[in-house]
């Protein structure tokens, strides 16, 4: 069997709608296509043994042991290698389930779906489900565990931790989209201008001066001590030359730890002598980065934190460090066995609990209490594992929360305020949290930016307390506030990105901050800041991270849909021009499979949002049966049938009537503007802009743009090499002019046929390429097309073959013409630059020169040069 490529998606997608994280895997069976599980002896038998918790699998049998069934019955290797996929990213903590395999277009190929939580876990287990399945096949043996750990170690380095997590859930909870913006725990909350971003437990809001504070032991003690709160004893010193003064002032037990570490790292707890002191030393040296070590008194008591969020005490809980308690049998590593068999214990955070792993520092602590991980330890005896409490080396947290003592409430919110923290996390030393510090003796040991939510999130013991709910309050503390903007998303197959760049104008004309995608570039404000072709994902997260941008329109073209889904979960305003034949037999591709892939647009509009559909395409009409928003329509007929069933029922709908473009709110009509009088659509002589214009002013129309400003975009949208790039761009030279359109498929050909016969020229000549991912039927259209259009043709070639020779796109379009004008003249120029510039040199008189170009950008460029050249003089014309 062959992999031909795997894919992830990471939004809506053609797949599923509300499942945005599935591994696509193409997948060639090869010889296995004509040997389902059924014709290979002892299959069914390995594959029961090697996963028998696959019984769980219901298939499509819909009850427990479904698959085994099916498995038996005989099915294909496809299907089996989706369920292996499945069960071993469950096997190693991550339990998904969604899975399906369907025919990819190709004999033996087949599309291999199924969820994954991290994708490079998602994607190793496609290859290892391929893997593990060709040994079963061939009775091979084959070791789990080698795998099973490879996807946890992957998922944990991948996973965001368990504070930056429950901030995320709790944001989507509340409709509040977010984009992750590194490969650690920086999220962005919100889209564009109304973001908010969080680092772990760091906010946008955080104060910078107080995370300073808190990283510095010294100045953290020392505004603790001038405010009078508890704080044990202590110096910092530099050298280990001071180390036997300072511990002669603090007095033993001694704790001794670095001035600016975190999370424990460096700490030595309950030092009693000086030659111990002297190895906390060194091991606090190692962490610490400006080489200052704090020397304090060892407070005893038990840990606790409590954690202030906005500068109100939300959790609080008391934690022990990784431990054992002797029975007087077991050795101590029988006894950290036992302690990890605890289910609530796994790898890093797949688990409420973390697995004691045995270390150096394990072995040092054991070694100090006078043992050996071989030692028996008494009955009842505790035997502490670490240097700290931390949950991620195995330690364990009760939540107290309910019963901390008021003053000690007060002294953690007044901290907050002290040290500036909006989230900070209070370690305290005490006997007692019901008792107040004073009376008690405890002490403030550190105050943390950025604490652990882990232990209150779920807590060994007690009541789990949300408290990433407090923080999204503070940041979102607006009911309702979902910190989106308006995001209108456009697809379909021909005048995508005209609409895209006219509701734009429009917006912007309106005093929004626009940021837009499209086939030729990301614009921000009309600056041009990527270009190339910017319809998929990235380019959609590139619009919705930008700080300045407060309006989204985003082109959604077939093939980021494909290759990794939407870059958004929901939209405002989804509209779908049309959908015709382009791309078919791309992949396998119907025009029905087509115009499911754009049915994901309107499929993600948001409840009180509005899919605008095209009432005279049949397919994108038929899409609003599996939408779960409002519907509008547009038509080039107002007596369409459908819209007038729309306006009966008092919808909104727009519609070209007594050659105005008109909005209808139920049957009452408000004219916008005259056809003729939009220069986009050149006088009403090209019919397909007004479906644009249409699609383009509903969406306006509907997100409470004014008519009179709608009228005003239209006004000043002039079609241009700069305002619509390689639509319809028209250049009048002296002698002859130069039309430059992206018409790439029949449909486009036959608006543009319809817009060139308004024209009057003396010739018109075409320039046209075959496309290489298109089919033999279509590419022969395109000929026939251009046969009926133009007096003479130039075929060119594109820049991209896809898959396709020379001499196979040109027989394909010559074969076309041939069909319409077996006489009609044709020249074969292969480069486009030479193409363009063979026919205006042998322009003649009163010309028409159609470009249809696929690198916009440098077709107009080389038009520009001309015009240039021939205002000095410099053009040379045939006779």
């Amino acid at each position: 069997m062959n992999i031909i490529s795997i894919n992830a998606m990471r939004g809506p997608n053609y797949w599923s709608i509300r499942r945005h994280k599935l591994i696509v895997m193409v997948l060639d069976l090869e010889e296995m296509e004509e040997n389902p599980s059924n014709k290979v002896d002892g299959f069914y038998d390995r594959l029961k043994e090697m996963f028998p918790t696959m019984y769980s699998h219901r298939c499509s049998v819909g009850t427990a042991g479904g698959f085994f069934q099916r498995v038996e019955e005989g099915t294909w290797m496809g299907h089996i290698i989706e369920h292996i996929a499945l069960e071993i990213q469950t096997l190693a903590g991550m339990d998904v389930g969604f899975g399906r395999t369907r025919g990819y277009g190709e004999e033996g190929v087949y599309n291999v779906v199924f969820a994954y939580m991290e994708e490079s876990v998602g994607r190793f287990a496609a290859k290892s489900a391929v893997r593990i399945c060709e040994a079963l096949i061939k009775g091979e043996g084959y070791d789990l565990s080698d795998d099973i750990q490879e996807m946890r170690e992957l998922r944990e380095a991948e996973r965001l931790g368990p504070s930056t997590g429950s901030i995320v859930e709790e944001a989507a909870s509340r409709g509040i989209p977010w984009i992750r913006l590194n490969k650690y725990s920086l999220c962005q909350l919100g889209y564009g201008a109304n973001q908010k971003r969080i680092q772990a437990t760091v906010t946008s809001e955080t104060s910078s001066i107080g995370v300073e504070l808190a990283c510095d032991k010294e100045d953290t003690k020392f505004l603790l001590e001038q405010a009078e709160v508890e704080v044990p004893r202590g110096d910092i010193i530099h050298r280990e030359s001071s180390l036997q003064d300072a511990c002669d002032y603090v007095g033993f037990p001694l704790v001794i730890k670095p001035i600016d570490g975190n999370h424990g790292r460096g700490i030595t707890v309950d030092i009693n002598n000086y030659t111990d002191a002297l190895l906390a030393f060194s091991h606090a040296k190692e962490s610490s980065r400006n080489g200052a070590i704090i020397i304090e008194k060892f407070i005893t008591g038990e840990d606790y934190r409590l954690l202030v969020i906005n500068y109100k005490l939300v959790a609080a809980a008391v934690r022990t460090p990784a431990h054992v308690v002797g029975d007087g049998k077991l050795t101590i590593q029988e006894l950290i066995d036992e302690v990890n068999k605890d289910p609530r214990r796994g790898y890093g955070h797949e688990k409420v609990l973390t697995q004691i792993t045995v270390n150096d520092l394990t072995k040092g602590i054991i070694k100090s209490a006078g043992y050996t991980l071989d030692a028996v330890i008494a009955e009842g005896e505790k035997l502490i594992l670490k240097d700290t409490a931390n949950l991620s080396t195995g330690g364990t947290a009760e939540d107290v929360t309910d019963i901390v003592h008021p003053a000690n409430v007060s002294m953690a919110e007044r901290i907050s305020k002290i040290i500036d923290l909006d989230i900070c996390g209070i370690d305290i030393m005490t006997t007692d949290i019901t008792k107040p510090l004073s009376e008690t003796g405890g002490a403030v040991l550190e105050v943390n930016a950025g604490p652990g939510f882990r232990m209150h999130l779920a807590p060994t013991t007690g009541l789990p307390r949300n408290v990433a709910a407090p923080v999204i309050d503070k940041l979102f503390p607006k009911q309702g506030d979902t910190g989106r903007i308006p995001i209108i998303a456009i697809s379909g197959t021909n005048g995508k990105t005209t609409t895209t760049r006219l509701l734009a104008h429009i917006a912007k004309m309106n005093g929004y901050r626009v940021g837009y995608t499209t086939s030729d570039g990301v614009y921000i404000q009309n600056r041009l800041l990527m270009t190339g072709d910017c319809t998929g994902p990235a380019s959609a997260e590139f619009v919705l991270k930008d700080p300045t941008v407060n309006f989204a329109v985003l082109e959604c073209a077939r093939g980021g849909l494909l290759r990794a889904g939407l870059g958004f979960k929901k939209c405002d305003i989804g509209i779908v021009t049309n959908v015709t034949a382009d791309h078919l037999g791309l992949k396998g591709h119907t025009i029905e499979q087509l115009a499911k892939v754009k049915a994901v647009i309107p499929e993600t509009v948001l409840p009180d949002g509005y899919a605008i559909l095209n009432a005279d395409d049949d397919l994108v009409y038929d899409m609003r049966r599996n939408v779960d928003c409002k519907v509008a329509l547009f038509s080039m007929d107002e007596n369409n049938p459908r819209i007038k069933a729309l306006q009966r029922l008092n919808g909104i709908t727009a519609i070209y009537e007594n050659n105005y473009v008109t909005i209808c709110r139920g049957e009452w009509k408000m004219r916008i503007m005259k056809v003729e009088n939009i220069p986009l659509t050149y006088g009403g002589k090209a019919k397909f802009m007004i479906q644009n214009v249409l699609a383009a002013v509903l969406a306006a129309n509907i997100h409470g743009i004014s008519n009179e400003d709608i009228k005003a975009g239209l006004e000043t949208f002039i079609p241009s090499a700069s305002q619509t790039p390689g639509r319809l761009n028209l250049f009048e030279f002296k002698n002859f002019t130069i039309l430059l359109d992206y018409a790439h498929n029949p449909a486009g050909m036959r608006a543009l046929q319809q817009f060139i016969d308004e024209l009057e020229a003396t010739v018109k000549v075409g320039i046209i390429a075959g496309i290489g991912d298109r089919r033999v039927e279509d590419n022969n259209e395109m000929g026939m097309i251009a046969a009926e259009m133009f007096d003479e043709i130039i075929i060119r070639q594109d820049k991209r073959l896809r898959g396709k020779t020379e001499e196979e796109l040109i027989k394909m379009l010559n074969d076309g013409i041939k069909m319409i004008g077996p006489n009609k003249k044709t020249t074969i120029i292969p480069s486009e630059k030479e193409a363009i510039t063979y026919a205006v040199k042998n322009a003649v008189k009163g010309s028409l020169i159609v470009l249809c170009s696929d690198v916009i950008p440098d077709a107009l460029d080389l038009v520009k040069e001309f015009k240039e050249k021939e205002a000095k003089g410099e053009l040379v014309f045939a006779d």
